[in-house]
């Protein structure tokens, strides 16, 4: 086997596998699947919201709920730990209502096709998709409009 041989197969192998863990990361559950104490927040945080599915996560060893959501045409995700504790929330937003800042540095990105803030806690950021050469791709960032790793 030549060094090129070896090395290519050792990509496919470290991709086959990136690939596995990526879709072993969101699996799709039903209501009756979650932990009690899940089902109790989704049930309060979404109060007449319109319920298009629940999805399990598993990030860095933790495991965690998705509520996906959507209110007056717009998604709205829920993300509850296994304690029902409220993680996160992700909700679609005009590029209007967003600060200048994060408005002006998304344009610069691409074609602004989506974006959303994520509230954690009190900390409130924004995920654009923006579109550039046929190429999309999420950037996230501060109310600063400064990209931040996510």
């Amino acid at each position: 086997m030549t060094i090129r041989t070896q090395a290519l197969t050792v990509a496919v192998v470290v991709l086959a596998g990136a690939g596995w863990l990526t879709a072993q990361a969101e699996q799709k559950v039903q209501m009756k699947d979650l932990p009690p104490a899940v089902q109790k927040a989704v049930q309060d945080q979404t109060k007449g919201l319109t319920i298009k599915g629940f999805a399990k996560e598993v990030e860095d060893g933790k495991t965690f709920y998705e509520a996906e959501t959507t209110v007056n045409g717009h998604s709205k995700d829920f993300l509850f730990d296994t304690t029902g504790k409220l993680v996160e929330i992700e909700e679609e937003v005009s590029l209007d209502s967003v600060p200048a800042a994060v408005k002006t540095a998304l344009e610069a990105e691409g074609k602004v096709l989506l974006v959303e803030t994520v509230t954690k806690g009190k900390t409130v950021t924004y995920e654009g998709t923006v579109e550039k050469n046929g190429k999309k791709s999420e950037i996230p960032m501060d109310a600063n409009g400064k990209k931040i790793k996510g």
